[in-house]
């Protein structure tokens, strides 16, 4: 994806499912163990959580989920969930939390509720061809959707003492992909149904999974902050998040001002600031790399201080 004016995210999160699936599989042909019958095991294999895991549940996208590109090198194992390391991974380090992280690399707001809702390329991509979930581990190994299985986790572990989402990047980003503008009324009414679905999802964690601890809503950043529409957008987005957040007593970390700051001296380009990743050809993707996973870990930490604190 470069970081231009133009700025296509979802293209680009698109073509990753397909480019990921297909090194995931040159990388498993290369192994005495990863046949076509083993490899629903290798699915199934991720981490559960066990009775002791109670402190920090994490859900969202690819950024949560710690997602790297397939063209950094060292390659990524995409076989190996545990090789892959997000910000609730670095708050938890922080806080001394154990973290069990549920995020679905394509993950939209409206397949967090539901898995056969329109997804970015966690159960499918945005034109419906395979995802990342059916074919790759998550961190943690579940049926149904992630909000599903965040009810049931917090029914079982009521001490958990944080709950952060980050959802609703991909809404975005798929309406670039399926209408090539996702500008005025098109933008309106995607962030308005992302506003909708954050408040169903937000409601069910508060009620149906009773829980009334610290939860944190993770807002999104720009890649290019002098990209006047990819900025309009990404602000667009993260009020839409805002209003469910304040709803339901969830804290807003501020992520996009954080980045805005940390690329100030780099031209305003995060990619340059090292907080995205530069791929071969001087190219740039929107995932965070571990600079830029930190980053958003200190917001996070400095957003729940107060409660902490409390």
């Amino acid at each position: 994806m470069a970081a231009s004016s133009r700025i296509r995210p979802a293209g680009r999160w698109s073509l990753l499912v397909v480019v990921v699936l297909a090194a995931a599989a040159c990388s498993a042909s290369s192994r005495p163990a990863a046949t076509s019958a083993s490899r629903p095991a290798a699915v199934a294999a991720a981490a559960r959580p066990t009775p002791a895991d109670e402190g920090y549940l994490a859900l969202g996208d690819s950024i949560a989920f710690g997602y790297q590109p397939s063209e950094i090198r060292p390659a990524p194992d995409y076989y190996h969930p545990a090789s892959f390391t997000g910000y609730p991974e670095d708050v938890a380090r922080a806080l001394g939390l154990v973290v069990v992280n549920a995020a679905c690399p394509g993950e939209t707001s409206g397949s967090m509720i539901n898995t056969r809702a329109p997804s970015n390329g966690c159960e499918r991509n945005a034109a419906g061809g395979g995802g990342y979930r059916p074919a790759l581990p998550l961190h943690v190994s579940y049926p149904g959707s992630q909000l599903d299985f965040a009810v049931g986790y917090l029914q079982q572990h009521p001490d958990t003492r944080l709950v952060s989402i980050g959802i609703g990047g991909n809404d975005l980003f798929r309406c670039q992909e399926i209408t090539d503008h996702c500008r005025g009324a098109v933008l309106t009414q995607t962030l308005a149904q992302t506003t909708a679905n954050l408040d169903l999802i937000l409601a069910t964690l508060r009620g149906q999974a009773g829980y009334q601890g610290t939860l944190v809503v993770v807002g999104y950043y720009a890649v290019n902050y002098r990209d006047a529409l990819f900025v309009e957008q990404i602000e667009a987005l993260n009020t839409a998040l805002a209003g469910p957040a304040a709803r339901y007593g969830a804290r807003l970390a501020d992520i996009f001002s954080a980045f805005q700051t940390a690329s100030a001296g780099a031209g305003d380009d995060t990619c340059t600031a090292g907080l995205t990743y530069r791929l071969p050809g001087g190219r740039c993707d929107l995932h965070p790399t571990a600079r830029g996973q930190r980053l958003m870990a200190s917001v996070v930490e400095r957003t729940i201080a107060p409660v902490a604190a409390g």
